[in-house]
């Protein structure tokens, strides 16, 4: 080692120092934690599982809109996923009616019960 860094190590001893952070010292961060629903958070849970029930895309929607993220960044893009699932949910929603009511209409059946 260099001896003139050494000669000045008595200068510094009386100052005081911030230690740096053991390995062993395991606090953990704000991100460090695990993600709620099983680790993969909020947002990829309520993908899978709008699968079975879609009004659950809407809501994860909404957590998106309302800028649930800010809370753990992580949650983004599972959140924005949401959003895109549902547009493209709403999407064939509405070309599925339109197919069905032009099929009505176009072989005249009309809806209720004739009298």
């Amino acid at each position: 080692m260099d001896q003139r860094l050494l000669k000045n190590d008595n200068q510094h001893q009386n100052e005081d120092y911030a230690p740096i952070r053991d390995v062993e010292d395991n606090h953990l961060g704000i991100y460090d934690k695990p993600l709620p629903c099983f680790g993969c958070g909020i947002g990829w849970f309520f993908l899978l599982l709008g699968f079975v029930c879609p009004l659950l895309w809407y809501y994860a929607t909404i957590l998106y809109f309302g800028k649930y993220y800010h809370k753990d960044p992580r949650e983004r893009m599972g959140l924005s996923a949401n959003a895109i699932a549902a547009l493209i949910f709403t999407v064939a929603v509405v070309i599925t009616i339109a197919v069905i009511e032009l099929q009505v209409k176009k072989s005249g059946i009309r809806g209720g019960y004739s009298w």
